[in-house]
């Protein structure tokens, strides 16, 4: 029992950014039956789950991160029909299905929120975070909106504030009232009744308040105010951990659910108290996606994400999403591929669930936009100091035509310039593209009980360009190098000499070891995997 697969723990979750992956009725948005229509793509990639970013109807203020109903589906993306067809033809692939929970805040446009703000004394009122001004007449508190200013906004009709941690559109819920984790559990039953396979937890740290709102420390710079506090105050409340106990309970009476927070402010420590038995399955640490290119940084994160982790809590590794640049673009590669086919090696033989962001497997790097292009709230208010997150959002790239087969209409997003040359059948052709690399590492991992359980042992060898470790498990031992250098390198191995290496996998053009693996020559940028060869 031990061994049986298990598809969050074993598997691979693939993130889907709806808008941009595929659109079926040319309306430049994609939408559900296009990533239905995608899912033989995602199969042959060999993905275990899919996780789509907000699907809900929204006013798209922050492009569905500001929901007005949690029990539908947005036109824009389909129907509840659409959703159904989804699953269903996903299950029938073995591909589960995890939605994206935005529960910290709603928009401005849920019936919640419009009868909030309707009185003082309206039964919604304390649904959401209302205070007086100051004794000054200002804002309640020194808190400050991740978007931009500060974090209330002020109602006249009722001389109030309402808090909103991020975008003005979007209020913050007040979950010290009973009524809304009520109502919330129903939400998560809802969909778990419809067959969904789990949920990403957006900030979900951040739900409760201090219950007096006291003013933050402001002790650090930043660009935004928001950036140059201590965020004590505003999230990781004690009160948060019943909640989620709450939340476990009522997902473990459905089979092989799942959930995973997006960790706040997020550390290793952080991610790992908030996971466990009777907590999330899983929260996101960052660390890895906020690391430079250098096998350092790498090591350090991983090695410390793994003793925090222990036995009780399963890590998960991340490179990239929806808010952060693609990985090649942060490294500034051009359309080099080799560091691209390094990362990939790395995210997916590490001991941990691997998230894979849509388009990564074919190496998208981030769109340029003119001011007048942005989209996002942040990146409007921003320019040219942040750009915002569109870059990373631009649509999947699955052919040479016009649109890169996304859409026939007008994308939403500009199509990258280069989806000429690099799109999915282009890359389906060529046996040495990042598209194979991560089909041949996916099959891999899928047969391999080190890779997927195994423990992580660090190998030690004299040289800092390179990352060396083992993933050892009863039955099988595979060993993992990584040059981080753009140039060849020599690596020492404390290694039994009568060990027998046999070179599975590689970035470059696999050759055979020698037999103990004392010394191993890798190639600018190579990644190499090998077995361990036991007697029969």
């Amino acid at each position: 029992m031990e061994d049986k697969f298990l598809w969050w723990k074993d598997g691979i979750i693939y993130q889907i950014y709806p808008r941009s992956f595929s659109d079926s009725n040319q309306d430049g948005i994609g939408d559900l039956p296009g990533i239905t229509a995608r899912l033989d793509y995602l199969h042959d990639l060999g993905v275990d789950a899919i996780w789509l970013s907000p699907v809900y109807p929204s006013p798209q203020a922050d492009f569905g991160y500001d929901v007005s109903n949690y029990v539908d589906i947005d036109p824009v993306f389909g129907s509840l029909k659409d959703y159904d067809n989804l699953i269903r033809a996903a299950h029938k692939r073995k591909i589960r299905v995890i939605m994206d929970l935005v529960l910290n805040h709603t928009s401005d446009e849920h019936p919640w929120f419009i009868e909030s703000r309707k009185s003082r004394d309206n039964p919604y009122r304390d649904w959401y975070i209302w205070r007086d001004p100051s004794p000054r007449g200002h804002e309640p508190n020194n808190w400050y909106s991740i978007f931009g200013g500060k974090a209330w906004k002020f109602d006249p009709a009722t001389g109030q504030y309402y808090l909103h941690l991020f975008h003005e559109k979007q209020p913050d819920l007040n979950w010290r009232n009973p009524k809304v984790q009520k109502a919330i559990l129903a939400v998560l039953k809802f969909w778990l009744d419809r067959g969904t396979d789990g949920f990403r937890l957006d900030v979900f740290n951040a739900y409760f308040k201090h219950p007096d709102l006291p003013d933050n420390p402001s002790t650090k710079w930043g660009l935004r105010g928001y950036e140059r506090q201590d965020h004590i105050y505003d999230g990781d409340q004690p009160e948060m951990i019943p909640v989620l106990q709450q939340f476990r309970k009522l997902m473990d009476r459905y089979a092989e659910r799942y959930s995973v927070g997006e960790t706040f402010y997020a550390t290793p420590e952080k991610a790992a108290f908030y996971s466990g038995d009777d907590r999330l399955h899983a929260a996101f640490n960052f660390t890895m996606l906020e690391s430079k290119w250098d096998s350092q940084s790498y090591l350090k994160a991983i090695k410390e994400w793994d003793r925090v982790a222990g036995k009780m809590v399963w890590p998960n590794y991340v490179l990239n999403n929806h808010d952060n640049p693609r990985t090649v673009t942060r490294w500034k590669d051009n359309e080099d591929d080799r560091r691209a086919k390094l990362a990939a090696t790395m995210l997916l033989t590490l001991r941990g669930t691997p998230f894979l962001y849509y388009g990564e497997e074919i190496g998208m790097r981030d769109i340029k936009l003119k001011r007048s292009d942005i989209m996002d709230p942040p990146g409007k208010k921003y320019w040219p100091f942040y750009k915002g997150r569109d870059g990373c959002r631009s649509p999947m790239q699955w052919d040479d035509s016009s649109q890169a087969g996304f859409t026939t209409g007008r994308p939403w997003l500009p199509v990258h310039h280069n989806h000429k040359t690099r799109n999915v059948v282009a890359q389906s052709k060529n046996e040495h593209s990042i598209l194979n690399v991560y089909r041949k590492l996916i099959d891999l991992r899928r047969r391999s009980i080190a890779l997927q359980r195994g423990d992580f042992a660090l190998i030690n060898q004299s040289n800092p360009n390179c990352l060396v470790y083992q993933r050892k498990h009863t039955k099988q031992c595979m060993l993992v190098a990584l040059n981080f250098s753009q140039r060849p390198q020599i690596v020492k191995l404390d290694l039994a000499g009568s060990d027998k290496w046999v070179e599975i996998f590689s970035t470059h053009t696999l050759q055979k070891a020698p037999d103990s693996l004392s010394t191993l020559k890798l190639e600018s940028s190579q990644a190499a995997i090998f077995e361990l060869q036991t007697a029969k």
